[in-house]
């Protein structure tokens, strides 16, 4: 090293800002984090690239946001946040969401260890100090033993290459990157290119108020009906009452609810008993139909077809026009259901049947090109005011391979995964030490409650820094042979599923380019006992020095 390069890293070094941890991401999981860590006595910093507290819950802002799992699973388990604390729907919006975040930093105090509008670029592990030094964009370096990603599964927009894009000359959005004071779509003329959550949630609200909607659609959603509820202080006076035996059931789930699937299966019943089944799923709404659904329809395709041919006759009978039947609920299904996350309705299917609704069928009609003042596709141009992108994320992956992580062995996180992911646990990967995330890739991620695998899947993390602080070393990462292990478990749980026989963000099927592979463990309760056991071994298939 010359003298010059010698004295500039000195001088970089002098103004980071040291700590024993870094959190990245004030959601649920970077929230949880900041707060249990700085109880036990870390020294930790938490940054975040938006201007307040909540996460995907600061950035998603478009027309109709909302959550699709219901409250109070949708929150912290934390007695002292949840007494104080009523919901006004069963499935809050936004606004309401941003509110509890605001609440949780002003009960918690947690603000006084945020440093907002402050996004991570970039990141390298020092070998001989075995600290991991921290750039961000606004200039601000950090410096600290531990860095803990809590960047979430929908961090990273996926903005398709469509030719002409940049011509248009009215607002165009991707929904996570919609303008934090909003958009008036009042009488426009108003075209969403998407229906999966966030086009199911904007198409609703467009219908209303648009002049004119164009829906263009690749996929046909098969979307449950919410079943959305207004709360009362009174009601949840009394829901309160067992809100502790609610939350306690969260890590013994699949998917981090207060319910679990069945233990039968679809095809040991008649037709009218598995109708009568599916009713009440239906009925009690939410995700219940996907999630607390007979133990057969997520592997048995002739299981499967029950359930959605149930789906289909339900959805059908709400869209007037027959010519739309086999375009929204086909006879073949596009893929197997819920082998794509199911959106929640309101009155989707109802938008179809306004005069000012029109679908635009992607496989028959693609698009050709944006235009200065619309989209041409292959049978005609489209006028259009506004241009909404809801076409969904480099889901799981892309909150961390968008950042530049160098670890030791010359490669960053991207070039590692670049032909699959591979983590010991979903928490960690080899060259990487000290390096550990939430809510990633396989983990159960994109099939867990946010809040549930904050708390479970936090806990442990917390566990594994108290043991390396307890004096077992400063430095941790898995065994190359922990990462194939962890690999292999995957395969197996993939092949006895459907998820393969769809194109989704489970899969990384939704990315050109991107290995295809499960990138989310399915099973809350399973994975714990998976965590549970390692950290019983002496935290077996990490090399602790």
């Amino acid at each position: 090293m010359s003298a010059r390069s010698d004295a500039t890293s000195m001088a970089q070094h002098a103004s980071e800002q040291s700590f024993d941890v870094i959190v990245v991401g004030a959601g649920f999981a970077g929230l949880y984090q900041l707060y249990q860590l700085r109880k036990k006595g870390f020294s930790v910093r938490l940054l975040e690239a938006g201007a307040k507290p909540g996460g995907i819950w600061y950035w998603n802002c478009y027309p109709g946001a909302r959550v699709d799992t219901h409250v109070p699973i949708y929150e912290y388990s934390m007695e002292s946040l949840w007494q104080e604390w009523n919901w006004s729907e069963r499935f809050p919006g936004r606004d309401e969401l941003r509110r509890y975040f605001d609440y949780v930093d002003e009960k918690l105090d947690l603000s006084r260890d945020i440093d907002y509008d402050t996004r991570v670029t970039g990141a390298e592990f020092d070998t001989q100090e075995n600290q991991w030094r921290i750039e961000t964009e606004s200039g601000p370096l950090y410096s600290a033993q531990y860095f803990v990603l809590c960047t979430g599964f929908a961090a990273k927009p996926y903005i398709p290459d469509l030719k002409g894009l940049k011509e248009f000359q009215g607002p165009c959005h991707h929904t996570a990157l919609w303008p934090q004071e909003g958009l008036d779509l009042a009488g426009k003329r108003v075209g969403v290119i998407g229906t999966g959550a966030s086009g199911v949630q904007v198409i609703q609200e467009a219908a209303a108020e648009a002049a004119h909607l164009t829906i263009f659609q690749r996929t046909p959603m098969i979307a449950l009906p919410m079943q959305q509820q207004a709360l009362s202080p009174e009601g949840q006076a009394r829901e309160k009452l067992s809100y502790r035996e609610r939350y306690a059931r969260r890590p013994e789930t699949g998917a981090g609810f207060d319910y679990t699937g069945r233990e039968d299966t679809a095809l040991e019943h008649s037709q009218e008993e598995r109708d009568a089944v599916y009713d009440g799923l239906w009925q009690a709404g939410g995700l219940r139909f996907w999630a607390a659904n007979f133990m057969d329809i997520g592997r048995d395709e002739d299981a499967n077809l029950t359930a959605y041919n149930f789906w289909k006759e339900r959805t059908r009978a709400r869209i007037k026009d027959p010519a739309l039947h086999e375009k929204l609920a086909p006879d073949v299904p596009p893929h197997p259901f819920g082998t794509k996350r199911p959106s929640l309705e309101q009155n989707y299917y109802e938008v179809f049947n306004q005069d000012n609704v029109h679908l635009v069928d992607l496989k028959d009609t693609p698009i050709l090109e944006i235009t200065e003042s619309g989209i041409r596709t292959g049978e005609k141009h489209i006028d259009l005011d506004v241009i909404v992108l809801a076409t969904g994320f480099d889901a799981v992956t892309g909150g961390l391979t968008q950042i530049d992580i160098r670890g030791t062995q010359g490669k960053t996180l991207k070039e590692k995964w670049a032909e699959g992911v591979r983590t010991h646990l979903g928490i960690a990967s080899t060259g990487f030490p000290n390096l550990l995330f939430l809510y990633g890739p396989q983990s159960p991620a994109g099939f867990c409650n946010g809040p549930t695998c904050a708390e479970v899947q936090g806990d442990w993390i917390i566990g594994l820094l108290e043991h390396m602080r307890g004096g077992n070393g400063r430095r941790i990462e898995p065994t190359a042979k922990a990462e194939e292990t962890w690999n292999g478990i995957m395969e197996e749980i993939v092949a006895d599923t459907l998820l393969p026989k769809a194109d989704s963000w489970y899969m990384g099927a939704n990315i050109p380019g991107k290995p295809r592979q499960l990138l989310n463990f399915p099973g809350v309760a399973i994975y714990m006992d998976f965590c549970k056991a390692c950290a019983d071994n002496g935290y077996e298939g990490f090399s602790i020095s």
